[in-house]
This record gives C-alpha cells, structure tokens and sequence, in this order.
C-alpha cells in the first residue's frame, strides 16, 4: 500500500492547553505579565495543580504549530497537513489526537513511555492571555524521527514546512536538518517567531535557521524583541523591522523572503525581499468587544489560514485575507478551536 502524502509537515511542542478565565489573582501569585509566553520556571509549576483544583479549567488541544496546522486543516483539502512532535504515552495525548483528527489534521507522534504530554497554563484577563508552558515530553523529540519508515517519506513529499520558534529551545538541530532541505530543493519552510523570550534568550539559535527560512511570521511583540535584540533604531516600527528581516541573508534566492507582522486588531504589515522598500499594510476587520470570547490561538489562527492558502496556490494578499477569517473565527472561539460545522475560508 504506497504511503499517504502531505503538501504542508509541520512540526512543534504538542500541549494540552489548561485554560481559566478571570485570572488577575494568578497573574501575581506566580508573577505573570498578561499578554505573554514563557517557559515555567520552578516557581511558576504549582500552576498546574492549583489550576485544576482551584478553578473551572476548560482543556484545549494546544502547541503553537500544532494549533496552526489543524487551522490549515481546516481550510484545505482532506489529507493536505501532517504534524510532528513529541508525547508521552497518557490521555492527554489521547485528547490531543482527537482534536486533531476533528479538523482532519494527520500526526505521526514520537512516543515516549513512561513521559507526561506537555502542557500549557493559559490565564485570560479579559482579551489578553498569558501562556505558561512546561514542555515534558514534547522537549524529548529526537531527529532521528524524521528519518524513520514512516515519517521520512512524508518529509521527502512536502512541499510547504512550518516550524514554531518555540522549537528552538530544544530542537535546532533538527530545524536546521529540515530547512536546509527544504531550502535546497526549493520548497517553502516557514517559521513563526511564536514569543519574545525566543528572540530575547534563543536568537543565536534563531540566526542560525534565518537563512533557509522563506516565510517569518511573528506579531507586534514578538517584532520588538527581534529589533531589540538586533540593535535596529526603531524597534516598535514593525515595517522596519519586517524590511531588516526580508533583507538578511537567505541561501535560496530564487524565491524572496516573506515576513508577515500581525497586531491584533490593528493592520497586518507585509514585506517581500523583492520589493523591500514598499510595505503592504492590510486592514484588519475589528470583532466587537462583546463577540471576542478569549485570544488565546488567534495569532496560530492566523498562521494556519495563511498557510493554508499558499500551500492552496493563492496569491499574498488572499492568502493574508485567509489568515485574518481564522484570527477572527478563533477569538470568537474558547482557544485555538474553529467553528463547526466547517465555514468555507478559501
């Protein structure tokens, strides 16, 4: 029986997302800033417990690239996405697969026994959410995976990659493998800057992946970090910021580099290395404040619409247009979820 094929592989940190409303009071208790993403540190891991004890936890299938593939899922085709990373062998995984089968995105997990799934603490204070990830299994991924019966094949077929920042906390080398093959066969591979820290703490790791990457997808915040950490003059002009990007070294020139900045409900700014010095700035429809249930996903929404419709052929702009129905669709959503039955997006 010849082996499935997927256009778009993606690859990141499969979580189960524990999410709470209204949660000023943990935001002291463990020192958290509203609207951000970190790895837990020793103090931040009672969070878990006091979460499913304390509070009224809704369970959502997360992982930044995982989120964004099943949005991609959504838009395209059947059999069009497949996902990569790492679990444990419990029932969060068993949630996880679910999820992803709902949206008609295909996996093929590294299991490990005997490890927990990873999970992410997501405390929403009215439109913002603070992420709190303690990665498990999911830091346990090995390339060698990659190579096996039954993934190699799938990597060898696609024709679009797309990789979470997040995995550069523990996963270079295997970003590396992958984009450096991408690039010299010339297909797409596509990274999302996923949180500040990544540019903070993990950009020689970063800088490292830049050059094989054709597609960067970041939001405002995650833009001033990188400008920040690159010395660049102005580090809140996104267009700036999206131009110094476009324009760093790239070992595929046969295709120009793309950098999409979103910013929540204000505009989303593209740059293309082809034409650096003229910024597409596109409009962003707002949700009212009464329709906007939480944003946690909504940037993952957005990656996965945009995806979804490059690996569909579409031009730049729809493919942008794709992103923002899916941001938008999200945030009206309890987390990174898509509405039932399916709302035609391409």
């Amino acid at each position: 029986m010849a082996t499935p094929t997927y256009k778009l592989f993606c690859i990141g940190n499969p979580l189960l997302d524990l999410q709470v409303r209204d949660g000023e009071e943990l935001l002291r208790k463990y020192d958290l800033k509203a609207n951000d993403a970190i790895l837990a540190e020793e103090k931040h891991m009672p969070i878990y417990d006091d979460l499913v004890k304390n509070y009224q936890v809704t369970y959502v299938a997360g992982g930044a690239s995982q989120n964004a593939a099943r949005g991609a899922a959504y838009v395209l085709p059947l059999d069009s996405v497949v996902y990569t990373g790492c679990v444990g062998d419990d029932d969060l995984a068993e949630q996880l697969r679910a999820a992803n089968k709902r949206e008609g995105l295909h996996e093929r997990y590294l299991v490990k026994k005997g490890e927990k799934t990873g999970a992410c603490a997501v405390v929403i204070t009215g439109h913002d959410r603070s992420l709190v990830t303690t990665l498990q299994a999911a830091e346990k991924f090995e390339k060698s995976h990659l190579s096996s019966p039954e993934v190699a094949p799938l990597v060898d077929a696609a024709k679009v990659f797309y990789v979470e920042g997040y995995f550069l906390t523990h996963g270079t080398e295997t970003i590396l493998e992958v984009s450096k093959k991408a690039s010299a066969s010339s297909k797409v591979f596509a990274l999302n800057l996923s949180a500040p820290f990544i540019a903070q703490f993990f950009n020689v790791q970063l800088q490292s992946v830049l050059p094989y990457c054709d597609v960067i997808i970041g939001n405002e915040t995650e833009a001033e970090a990188y400008a920040s950490a690159m010395g660049l003059p102005e580090p809140k002009d996104l267009a700036a910021t999206a131009r110094a990007i476009a324009l760093s070294p790239k070992a595929n020139m046969s295709q120009p580099r793309i950098v999409i900045f979103t910013h929540g409900a204000e505009s989303t700014v593209l740059v293309s290395s082809a034409d650096p010095d003229n910024a597409k700035v596109y409009k962003v429809t707002p949700i009212p404040d009464d329709q906007i249930v939480d944003t946690n996903g909504a940037g993952d929404a957005f990656a996965g619409g945009f995806l979804g419709a490059l690996v569909a052929g579409k031009n730049l702009d729809d493919c942008v247009d794709a992103g923002h129905k899916m941001g938008a669709m999200c945030v009206q959503l309890v987390g990174p979820q898509f509405k039932w039955p399916k709302v035609q997006i391409l």
